[in-house]
């Protein structure tokens, strides 16, 4: 797997969970807390927030603020701003900008729709786009909802899905976390 052409040539970033994770050169994903630390946005020049959450965003003067209700369950249609927030992320990019992508923890939402533009904008499979933002961002775990949409999401950038859903004593899963689920689940 090959980090994406706008990332950090060889080698990976540095992980963080509790503050920013830096996914690419101009895409950084986090939770709410700190998406809300000035200090943070600031020293790490982010020009673009895009809160992908059903509460309303704390915003700064000088940071261009997106909205993207949707709630962090199954059912929810969050594959509706696929295209519009990965076109968003790039324009942004274009100018030199930074975006951050964040919802309550920066595990589910932020990270489905960062793995949709890593698919779009730099041409990853899903399981590239899923590997190299988890080797950023440790917990990222998309719902099984999430999961279908990339999935179908995929399957329309470049016809073919490099991930699939599997049934599992938990439900249906990404075949990448069957390994995971059944490790779970006593003999």
């Amino acid at each position: 797997m090959t980090a994406p052409p706008c990332a950090f040539p060889g080698h990976f970033p540095k992980p963080s969970v509790s503050g920013l994770s830096q996914v690419t050169r101009s895409l950084y994903i986090s939770s709410r807390a700190a998406a809300n630390n000035r200090l943070l946005l600031s020293s790490n020049r982010i020009t673009s927030v895009i809160s992908v959450s059903e509460e309303v965003a704390d915003t700064h003067e000088d940071i261009q603020y997106l909205q993207v209700p949707v709630a962090d369950a199954p059912m929810a249609q969050l594959c509706d701003f696929f295209d519009p927030i990965a076109d968003h992320i790039h324009s942004v990019e274009m100018t030199q900008g930074r975006t951050l992508l964040h919802c309550s923890a920066g595990v589910s939402r932020s990270a489905t729709l960062c793995l949709a533009y890593l698919m779009k904008y730099q041409g990853m499979s899903l399981l590239d786009a899923h590997t190299w933002t988890k080797s950023c961002r440790p917990i990222i775990h998309p719902n099984s909802g999430f999961w279908e949409q990339l999935i179908r999401y995929e399957f329309q950038l470049f016809g073919k899905c490099t991930v699939h859903m599997v049934s599992s004593p938990l439900g249906m899963v990404p075949d990448i976390y069957e390994k995971e689920v059944r490790s779970m689940i006593p003999l």
